[in-house]
């Protein structure tokens, strides 16, 4: 019950890490309200948890505000906000990418900035409150899908500008950059639909597994566990900061694979 008597907003709720904060976070005693496109499943997923579903778009302003209004009328306050929402870019090189597909990419973030000015002057009054960004790691470095990196590194700079203002009436911004994680989010890049890519998601289990040097893919729950610990009082001097969630796939090549290059270097000195 670490987050007993708490009230959760959660942007993309209806699947993956956003579906594993939903049931976590309720289970853990939070009053929570969830957001996604997909009404039927927003509703199993409430009628499962008892936490409540919204249809909203988070790169529409007003469904932000209805949702976070919502949110206000029916608890009183709102202590916990996790922008989680994406959306998949695909890859390729610079000149194959949409503008279309960037400007969709910067709309989330536009979303997540909207979610931070309408809970803040809620927070603010409360002199408490905690908001998680979700970026990625490759919003750290070059990626294959230039869009993505852009938009998520964009996450991670507003979630620290965010910190320095917000910080100063006790309301404590971060966020999680996730790595090679197990979701939909893979096939929906790849064309599938988005029941279909959340049916197929554990096709890429081995595939990730060797992602990092942890062999195990990241799994939602890696990045559920440390949503729950931002979003908790034992996190209360956390501030500004962007917990690197990866089996150390943000720091390079696994130790065997740099060693067998060494070793292949070595042949040409004998």
């Amino acid at each position: 019950m670490r987050l007993k008597g708490k009230v959760a907003i959660i942007t993309g709720g209806t699947s993956g890490m956003g579906r594993g904060m939903v049931e976590r976070f309720t289970q853990e005693g939070a009053s929570v309200i969830f957001t996604g496109r997909r009404e039927a499943l927003g509703g199993e997923i409430s009628k499962k948890t008892g936490a409540a579903y919204v249809k909203a778009d988070v790169t529409v302003e007003e469904d932000t505000a209805r949702t976070v209004a919502l949110a206000a009328k029916v608890n009183g306050r709102v202590d916990i906000l996790v922008n989680n929402a994406n959306v998949p870019t695909g890859g390729g090189r610079l000149e194959t990418q949409s503008l279309e597909m960037f400007d969709l990419a910067i709309a989330y973030v536009r979303g997540a900035y909207a979610h931070i000015k309408h809970v803040s002057p809620l927070m603010r009054k409360q002199r408490e409150g905690s908001i998680i960004n979700i970026g990625s790691v490759a919003g750290h470095r070059a990626y294959t899908s230039i869009t993505y990196a852009v938009a998520k590194a964009a996450v991670i700079h507003l979630t620290r500008c965010a910190a320095m203002e917000l910080g100063e009436d006790n309301v404590r911004v971060n966020s999680i950059s996730p790595g090679a994680i197990v979701t939909g989010i893979f096939g929906k890049a790849f064309g599938l639909s988005p029941d279909a890519a959340d049916a197929t998601s554990e096709k890429l289990a081995d595939v990730l597994s060797k992602a990092q040097a942890v062999p195990r893919a990241g799994r939602p729950e890696d990045i559920v566990n440390a949503a729950l610990y931002l979003a908790s009082d034992e996190a209360t001097f956390v501030n500004g900061s962007d917990v690197v969630v990866d089996g150390g796939n943000i720091w390079g090549r696994r130790f065997s694979e740099t060693a067998a290059g060494v070793q292949a270097m070595a042949t040409l000195f004998k």
